[in-house]
C-alpha cells in the first residue's frame, strides 16, 4: 500500500527469527495498561515536558540495545588488560592527570596497529573510558562524572578524529559488505567494528554537547573548537552528517545490510543538533536574524506560549456516549443544572445554549471517537467564576486567546481589491495606502489589518532572490554566511533527494503500522542475536527489544527531518523548499499519515523497556532476576516520553510541509486524515493536540458543511488553541471549494523557483557566459600567471626549437 521513492519496505527475518519475535498484532506479550474500548475521556493530563532530548540517562541507555548487555564487561577486560600492561596496579579514578593523558596517547597510538583483532580491542578499552570507567564507580552520578571527564581528555588528545578515519575505512569495507550480502541472516556480530565506533563518537558527541556550568574553562573552549570542527570540512574533507548520510543511503540500496542503523541515525541526530543547534538556538537565531533584516520583533515566544497552554479534554469513546446519553436521560427532569460541577461542565457547550442537537456528534467520520465533552476548554483557563443560573443563560467567553493574530502583505492586498472592486468598480493592484471612495468601517478593518501585518523572514528572502534573479549583473555579488547550517547544505545538496527517500524507507520499515515484507529493508541487523531466543523469557525480552528499536529509530528520524527543515527555513527558504518538495515526492505525506492510523494512545503508553537493564544503571547495581511477570509490568511511567516526543515531531513536519500549500492541503484531504487526526486528539497534551488542530484547521473548508456542522466543539478548539489569520475563512467554504486542485502545476512552479535558487548560488560550472566579466586589458592579461603541465616544463627547449627559433616570424605584420 505505501510506496517511499518507489519500493515498499517493511522488516525482513528469516521464518526461524520470525517465530522467535514477538508480535503485538498478534497480541502477543502487550504490556499497555489501556485497552481500546476504555473511556479515554477521564484520561489524566500526560505530564510532558517537550525539549530537545529526553534525560541524560535516557539519551545514554537507548543506544545500546539489551542484546549487547554482555558486551559491557566485554569492554571493561580489555580496558583492564590495556591497562595493567602499562600502568601500575592503581585503579583509573586514582591516577593523576598527567598519568590520565599519557594512557590516553597511549591507546590512540595503539589504535593505528594494522591487526583487526588488536584494533577492535583497544577500541573496546576506549569505549570503557567513554563510558565512564563504571566499574570503579558505585552511582550514575559518578558514572556521569568521570564519562564526562574521560571523553574531553580523548577529544583533546584527537581520538574523534582518529575515530572518523577508522569509520570512513570501515564503511568503504568491500569485504564486510559482501559477506553480509550474502548472509541469509543478519545479527551483532556483523556489525562488531562498526557499533564499537559509532557507540564512542555518540558518547563524545551527546556528552559534549551538554552544556554544563560546571565545566573547566579549557573544556568551553574545547566544545566550541569541536562544535566548529564537527560542522565544517576540517575532519574528513565533508561534515561528519554528510558521511553519516552517505552511510544511510549505502544500507538502503542494499550494499551494507549490516549497518547498525539505530545508532547512525541517533549519531546523525546529535551531530545535527550539535552543529544546528537545538529548538531554543533555533528560536534566538530567528529573533536574530528578523534584527539584521530590519523586521519588527515577533509578537511573542512560541516556545513559551506552547509550554504554558493547557491539555484540552478529548473526545469520549462510544461506550463513554452511551452511558453519559443514560445520565442525561436520567437528570431531563430536572429543571436547574448545578454550574459548579465539573462533570455537568464538560457534558455542556458553553458556546450555546442547551440543545437536543449537541448529542449529534462526529456521526460521519465512523471512528468510533465520538465528541461529547466540550472539547478544548478548561474550567480555571477559560471559565469565569460562575454562579449557578439556569441552561439557557450558560454562556461564556475565554478570556484571552494565546497567539496574537497575524496578517500577510497579501491577505491586505486582497481585501483592498476585493473592497474597491465592491464599492467603486476599480483595482489597483499591489496598492495598500489609498483608501479613497471605500467606506469609514473599510478604513477601520485596513487600519485593524495593518496593525497585525506580519512580515516573514522567508518573503524577505523570496523577494530578494526575485530581485537577484532580475538583475543578475546590477544585483552585485551576494553575500553568504558559511555558518554551520549552510556547510550542511552544500554538502548533502547533490544527493538531498537520494537521502529523503532512504530516511523515509527507514521509518516506514519501523512504523508499528507497517507489515512484514519478505522483499524489503532489515532494520533489525544491531538488536539480533548470533543464537535466537530458546525460552519463553529470552523470547519476551527480546520482543520488548525489538519494538523499542523500532520507536527509537522512529525518534530519531523524526527529529533529524524536523530539525532539518527547521534550520533550512531560516537559513533560506528555498533551501526548506527544496527538501520538503523531495519528502511529498517521496509519499511523506501518506506515510505519516499512515503511522498515526493506529491506536495512538497505546503507542504512547507503550511499555517497550526494562529500566534495570538500561545503561548505566545495570554497571553499577546488582541486577534482580528477571520474570516474565516483571518483563510484563514494565515501568510506573505514565507515558513513553521517546513516542510523545515523535509523535509531536511528525505532526510538526506534516504542519510543516502543508503551510500555505493549497495543493498538499488538498492531499490531506484526499487522504482521509480527518478521523485519523481527530482520534489523535484523545492524546491529554497540549502540544500534540495543538499540531492536530493546525492541521485540521487548514482542511477545514473542504471538508463540508455536515463535518463542520457535526464536529462544533473541535471547532471550538480550533479557534481557542490556534491562531488566528483575520480575514481567513478557515470555517467556511465560501466560493473556495470550487477552486481547481492542479498538484503539478503548483509543484513545478516551485520547482523552478527553487532550481533557479540552486543554480544561481551554488552552480557556477553552468552559470550564463553572457554575464561573466571578460578582461580586455592585454598587460594584465599577459601577466596572469598559468601553470603549466609538467610534462611541457621538461620539454620546454623542445617546444621553443619547434615553435619559435624554427618558424619564421613577420614582426612588421604582428605589430600591425
Amino acid at each position: 500500500m505505501m510506496d517511499v521513492g518507489g519500493n515498499g519496505s517493511g522488516l525482513p527475518v528469516n521464518n526461524k527469527q520470525r517465530a522467535m519475535i514477538p508480535n503485538k498484532s498478534r497480541g502477543e506479550f502487550a504490556r499497555n495498561p489501556r485497552k481500546d474500548s476504555e473511556g479515554l475521556s477521564e484520561s489524566p493530563d500526560l505530564e510532558f515536558g517537550y525539549a530537545d532530548t529526553d534525560k541524560w540517562a535516557a539519551e545514554l541507555s537507548e543506544l545500546y540495545s539489551y542484546t549487547e548487555g554482555p558486551e559491557f564487561a566485554l569492554n571493561r577486560k580489555c580496558f583492564e588488560e590495556e591497562f595493567r600492561t602499562h600502568v601500575s596496579d592503581k585503579k583509573w579514578t586514582e591516577l593523576d592527570a598527567a598519568q590520565h593523558r599519557a594512557h590516553a596517547m597511549r591507546l590512540l597510538d595503539s589504535l593505528e596497529v594494522i591487526a583487526r583483532e588488536k584494533r577492535l580491542k583497544v577500541a573496546r578499552a576506549i569505549l570503557y573510558m567513554a563510558q565512564g570507567t563504571f566499574a570503579e564507580c558505585s552511582s550514575e552520578a559518578e558514572v556521569q562524572h568521570w564519562m564526562r571527564y574521560n571523553i574531553f581528555l580523548l577529544l583533546d588528545v584527537g581520538t574523534f578524529s582518529a575515530l572518523v578515519e577508522l569509520l570512513n575505512m570501515e564503511i568503504e569495507n568491500s569485504a564486510a559488505c559482501s559477506s553480509a550480502v550474502r548472509k541469509p541472516a543478519i545479527s551483532l556480530a556483523d556489525s562488531t567494528d562498526l557499533r564499537v565506533l559509532l557507540n564512542i563518537m555518540y558518547l563524545m558527541v551527546e556528552t559534549i554537547q551538554q552544556d554544563d556550568p560546571a565545566d573547566r574553562p579549557e573544556w568551553k573552549i574545547i566544545r566550541e573548537t569541536f562544535r566548529t570542527e564537527l560542522g565544517s570540512s576540517l575532519l574528513n574533507n565533508e561534515p561528519v552528517s554528510v558521511m553519516l548520510f552517505g552511510m544511510v543511503t549505502k544500507f538502503c540500496s542494499g550494499h551494507a545490510p549490516h549497518f547498525p542503523m539505530k545508532k547512525v541515525l541517533l549519531l546523525l541526530w546529535k551531530s545535527i543538533m550539535f552543529t544546528l543547534g537545538g529548538f531554543e538556538e533555533l528560536q534566538s537565531i530567528k529573533v536574530c536574524k528578523r534584527e539584521e533584516l530590519g523586521l519588527p520583533p515577533l509578537p511573542e515566544d512560541s516556545i513559551r506560549v506552547i509550554r504554558s497552554m493547557r491539555a484540552a479534554s478529548p473526545p469520549a469513546s462510544a461506550s463513554d456516549l452511551i452511558e453519559q446519553q443514560q445520565k442525561r436521560a436520567r437528570r431531563e427532569h430536572k429543571a436547574l443544572i448545578k454550574q459548579d460541577n465539573l462533570d455537568a461542565f464538560n457534558e455542556k457547550d458553553p458556546y450555546k445554549a442547551d440543545d437536543s442537537r449537541e448529542d449529534e456528534d462526529d456521526n460521519d467520520d465512523n471512528d468510533n471517537s465520538i465528541e461529547t465533552e466540550t472539547f478544548p476548554l478548561e474550567r480555571d483557563e477559560v471559565m469565569p467564576p460562575q454562579i449557578p443560573h439556569p441552561p439557557s443563560e450558560r454562556v461564556s467567553f475565554p478570556k484571552g486567546l494565546p497567539w496574537a493574530p497575524k496578517v500577510r502583505e497579501k491577505d491586505i492586498e486582497n481585501f483592498l481589491e476585493s473592497s474597491r472592486s465592491k464599492f467603486i468598480g476599480y483595482t489597483l493592484g499591489s496598492d495598500t495606502d489609498t483608501v479613497v471612495g471605500l467606506p469609514r468601517p473599510i478604513h477601520e478593518s485596513i487600519k485593524t489589518l495593518k496593525q497585525h501585518k506580519y512580515v516573514s523572514i522567508a518573503e524577505t528572502q523570496i523577494a530578494k532572490e526575485e530581485e537577484f534573479q532580475k538583475t543578475p549583473l546590477s544585483g552585485g555579488e551576494e553575500e553568504v554566511e558559511m555558518c554551520a547550517t549552510e556547510l550542511l547544505y552544500q554538502g548533502i545538496l547533490p544527493s538531498l533527494p537520494q537521502y529523503m527517500i532512504a530516511l523515509l524507507k527507514i521509518l516506514l520499515a519501523a512504523a508499528p503500522t507497517s507489515k512484514a515484507k519478505t522483499d524489503s529493508i532489515n532494520i533489525l541487523a544491531d538488536v539480533l542475536p548470533e543464537e535466537m531466543p530458546t525460552t519463553v523469557l529470552q523470547s519476551m525480552k527480546l520482543g520488548v527489544d525489538v519494538n523499542r528499536h523500532k520507536e527509537i529509530i522512529v525518534k530519531a528520524i523524526s527529529a533529524i527531518l524536523l530539525l532539518l527543515l527547521k534550520h533550512f527555513k531560516l537559513n533560506h527558504i528555498y533551501q526548506f523548499e527544496y527538501m520538503a518538495q523531495h519528502l511529498v515526492f517521496a509519499n511523506c505525506i501518506p506515510l505519516i499519515l499512515k503511522f498515526f492510523n493506529q491506536n495512538i494512545m497505546s503507542y504512547i503508553t507503550a511499555k517497550n523497556s526494562i529500566s534495570v537493564l538500561d545503561f548505566p544503571y545495570c554497571v553499577v547495581h546488582e541486577l534482580p532476576e528477571l520474570t516474565a511477570e516483571s518483563l510484563e509490568a514494565g515501568d510506573n511511567n505514565q507515558f513513553c516520553w521517546r513516542n510523545l516526543f515523535s509523535c509531536i515531531n511528525l505532526l510538526r513536519i506534516l504542519n510543516k510541509l502543508t503551510k500555505w500549500k493549497h495543493s498538499r492541503t488538498m492531499m490531506l484531504v484526499v487522504f482521509k486524515s480527518a478521523p485519523i487526526l481527530k482520534r489523535a486528539l484523545k492524546v491529554k497534551q497540549a502540544m500534540m493536540q495543538l499540531y492536530v488542530l493546525k492541521l485540521l484547521k487548514v482542511q477545514t473548508k473542504y471538508l463540508g458543511r455536515q463535518w463542520r456542522k457535526s464536529n462544533m466543539k473541535t471547532m471550538s478548539a480550533i479557534y481557542q488553541k490556534v491562531r488566528h489569520r483575520l480575514n481567513d475563512d478557515w470555517a467556511y467554504g465560501n466560493d473556495l471549494d470550487a477552486r481547481p486542485w492542479d498538484f503539478q502545476a503548483e509543484e513545478c512552479a516551485l520547482r523552478a523557483n527553487i532550481e533557479r535558487f540552486n543554480g544561481r548560488r551554488y552552480d557556477k560550472s553552468h552559470s550564463n557566459p553572457d554575464f561573466l566579466p571578460v578582461d580586455n586589458c592585454l598587460q594584465s592579461v599577459l601577466g596572469q600567471r598559468v601553470d603549466l603541465p609538467e610534462d611541457f616544463q621538461m620539454n620546454y627547449d623542445i617546444w621553443l626549437e619547434r615553435e619559435v627559433f624554427s618558424k619564421p616570424i613577420s614582426w612588421e605584420e604582428l605589430l600591425q
